[in-house]
């Protein structure tokens, strides 16, 4: 019994640890997902700052007009980068969420095999049901 205690206790630990190792998995899934957010909402405002200043007709001469189209064209290389960053943020939160999901599943088979371990345990400390002893002598007394 003592061995199966301590099987159960080991367990426990086991499945704490596992439970520890899900939330910094959820935490880092979250932070990566937040980091995506960012870059998509930074590449969206730098592609409609680089539409805006592209549709803009007012230059007062050839000089302002270059100078408008490098600025325009340096906001959509801008908005170009911030893509790719984006899209290397997608790969990241997609690892993020499957490894938080591969945590969860093993904490929850930790948790499984501690409560079969417990019911084993119960099992063992219950005491023995007893049938009743066989009559003795015939029917009719």
């Amino acid at each position: 019994m003592n061995l199966e205690l301590k099987r159960l206790a080991r367990l426990k630990r086991l499945e704490k640890l596992r439970a520890i190792a899900k939330q910094t998995a959820a935490t880092e899934a979250a932070q990566a997902e937040s980091t995506l957010s960012q870059l998509r909402a930074l590449s969206d405002r730098t592609r409609q700052l680089a539409s805006d200043y592209g549709a803009r007709r007012e230059a007062a001469d050839g000089a302002a007009l270059h100078h408008v189209a490098r600025f325009v064209s340096g906001l959509q290389a801008l908005s170009r980068t911030t893509d790719g960053d984006a899209l290397r943020a997608q790969s990241v939160a997609d690892a993020r969420q499957q490894a938080l999901a591969q945590a969860e599943r093993r904490r929850a088979a930790i948790e499984d095999r501690a409560v079969l371990q417990e019911r084993r345990i119960a099992s063992k400390a219950q005491a023995p049901v007893l049938n009743s002893r066989k009559a003795s002598g015939t029917d009719l007394e």
